[in-house]
C-alpha cells in the first residue's frame, strides 16, 4: 500500500504536471524566446536546474526528481533523458537532437531480456557538446570540454577536453580550438 501512495504522489507531483507542460508547449516553435519559456516552465520539476536553460519540443525525460542541470544548459528537440539512475548535467552543456541518456540497463536472464535494470548515475561535464544521435550508457562520467561526435556511443568513461567518436566512442584526439578572430559567433539561444 506504501508503494501505491508514493507512485500516486511521484504521477502527480511530476509526470502529471510534465504532461500538461509538455501539451501546452510543443506545438511552439523553437526560436529563442520558446526555448527559453520552455526552459522556465520544466525547472521546477528537476531535483535541481539553473538559469538560462534552453529546451526545444519533443524531449522525453523520465525520473525528472534525480536530473541536475546547471546553469546555461541547451536541450535540442528529440532527445530522450533517464533520470532513474541519477542524472548530472553541469553548465553549459549542448545536447543536441535525438540524444539518449541512459542511466539503467535491461538484464538479461535465461538468456531472455527482463524487466529488471541495473541503473547507474551519469554525469556530463561542463562545456560538453553531445553531436546529434549519440547514446550515453549508464554509469558514465563525461570530462569538461569534451565534443562526442555525432551517432557516437560512449559506453565508458571520457577524460577532459577531448574529441570521441564511434561505436563505441573512442579518444579521437584532443579537442583543439580554432583561431577566435575567424568566428563569427552565432546569435543562437543566448
Amino acid at each position: 500500500m506504501r508503494g501505491l501512495v508514493r507512485e500516486l504522489k511521484y504521477q502527480f507531483r511530476y509526470c502529471l504536471p510534465m504532461w500538461v507542460v509538455r501539451v501546452l508547449t510543443n506545438w511552439w516553435p523553437d526560436n529563442r524566446a520558446t526555448v527559453k519559456i520552455r526552459g522556465a516552465m520544466y525547472r521546477p520539476f528537476f531535483k535541481k536546474c539553473g538559469a538560462n536553460f534552453a529546451l526545444c519540443k519533443n524531449v522525453t525525460f523520465t525520473n525528472l526528481h534525480n536530473i541536475e542541470i546547471g546553469e546555461a544548459v541547451y536541450i535540442a528537440t528529440g532527445a530522450w533523458l533517464n533520470g532513474l539512475g541519477g542524472l548530472v548535467i553541469e553548465d553549459k552543456v549542448q545536447i543536441s537532437p535525438y540524444v539518449v541518456i541512459d542511466t539503467c540497463v535491461h538484464v538479461f536472464v535465461d538468456d531472455v531480456v527482463t524487466d529488471c535494470s541495473i541503473t547507474g548515475s551519469v554525469k556530463i561535464g561542463r562545456g560538453t557538446w553531445l553531436a546529434s544521435h549519440v547514446v550515453v550508457r549508464a554509469g558514465v562520467t563525461i570530462g569538461s570540454g569534451v565534443l562526442v561526435a555525432g551517432n557516437a556511443a560512449v559506453v565508458k568513461d571520457v577524460p577532459d577536453n577531448v574529441m570521441v567518436g564511434g561505436v563505441p566512442a573512442k579518444v579521437i584526439g584532443p579537442r583543439r580550438e580554432k583561431d577566435m578572430s575567424k568566428i563569427r559567433r552565432s546569435r543562437s539561444f543566448d
